[in-house]
């Protein structure tokens, strides 16, 4: 469990870029901060014992991360740190979610990533003089651009900002990280299970697309939720993949149905994705299953498969929060 831990915080550390250089500030901070809520002087035993433990997380973070960042500047076309993208192409893929190609401003090629990782973009913010954002890369992987799909959040000062740029504009983008990946190297014979809801449908897009093009004979069961059709990105092209291979099943449910979904016949179900639904598309219990999505869908499905007793090594999910939320509920 500390391993899984200390590997999901360096991704992010290193999405971040932090360096050993921020991690005397932050224990500063944080000692303070305890020797105030707790009214204790610096040099009291909790405090020193306080002191000790982060100073050994520090040191397996600092030493992860600085892997990390090494091989990210040594790989093909790789880099460290944040280097200037262009807009070569920008796509609306649904009421909320625009997509953006992003090619490096110099015309280089970019590093090869695991379907399910992200990227991060910096951009400049008033208050702190920069702000950053993580997106999942969604589609496999081209040598010649990323694409990150972004929905524009009500209150989202960064996804706002992002939609309002245009073809041409120029963004800082960090290398690719993240440890909830599809590993391409590993061959299964179980199915593999999709799950997503909303713009979760990122991560795992780039799943599919690298699946059906590097494991076209592994069966895969893709399941989506959205509220409606305006909501539904990329509905066409997962459509299109399952027609094209045998071995790939997809399900569109909608929650609220509009009457022109309906006419269309746009979804293939109503509700939301529940264990029900599961079963009816997947050949038994005994699979790889990945999901993303917001809270509650998230939620509702990793109990599910706790329920079922799928061993932890078969369930992968990005949650953009504290995991402790997830399994609180």
């Amino acid at each position: 469990m500390l391993g899984a831990a200390v590997e999901r915080i360096a991704q992010k550390h290193a999405g971040l870029r932090i360096l050993p250089e921020h991690y005397p500030i932050v224990g500063s901070n944080l000692l303070a901060s305890i020797c105030e809520v707790l009214s204790l002087p610096d040099d009291h035993e909790i405090i020193t014992a306080w002191a000790e433990a982060y100073g050994f997380l520090a040191d397996i973070l600092i030493g992860r991360e600085t892997q990390i960042y090494r091989k990210q500047e040594s790989a093909e076309n790789g880099w460290s740190g944040f280097r200037n993208f262009r807009i070569i192409r920008k796509v609306v893929e649904s009421d909320v979610i625009d997509s953006f190609y992003l090619a490096p401003a110099d015309d280089s090629k970019v590093p090869s990533y695991k379907p399910g990782q992200y990227i991060t973009v910096r951009v400049p913010d008033s208050k702190t003089g920069t702000t950053m954002r993580n997106y999942s890369l969604s589609s496999a992987h081209h040598p010649d651009h990323f694409r990150i799909s972004v929905k524009a959040e009500p209150e989202g000062a960064v996804s706002n900002l992002l939609h309002g740029k245009a073809e041409g504009d120029m963004l800082e983008v960090g290398p690719p990280c993240g440890e909830f990946f599809l590993d391409l190297s590993e061959h299964h014979e179980r199915p593999l299970v999709l799950l997503s809801a909303g713009v979760g449908i990122t991560p795992l897009l780039a799943m599919l697309e690298s699946v059906q093009s590097e494991q076209p004979q592994r069966k895969v069961v893709f399941i989506h939720g959205s509220l409606h059709g305006k909501t539904h990105a990329f509905a066409d092209h997962v459509r299109e993949i399952a027609a094209d291979n045998p071995n790939v099943t997809a399900h569109m449910r909608y929650s609220e149905p509009s009457e022109e979904d309906i006419a269309a016949k746009r979804f293939d179900s109503t509700g939301f994705v529940d264990a029900e639904l599961i079963e009816s598309l997947v050949p038994g219990r005994d699979c790889d299953y990945f999901f993303c999505g917001p809270k509650p869908f998230m939620t509702a499905i990793y109990r599910q498969l706790l329920t079922w007793g799928i061993p932890g090594s078969q369930v992968h999910f990005e949650f953009f929060g504290p995991r402790e939320e997830l399994e609180a509920g």
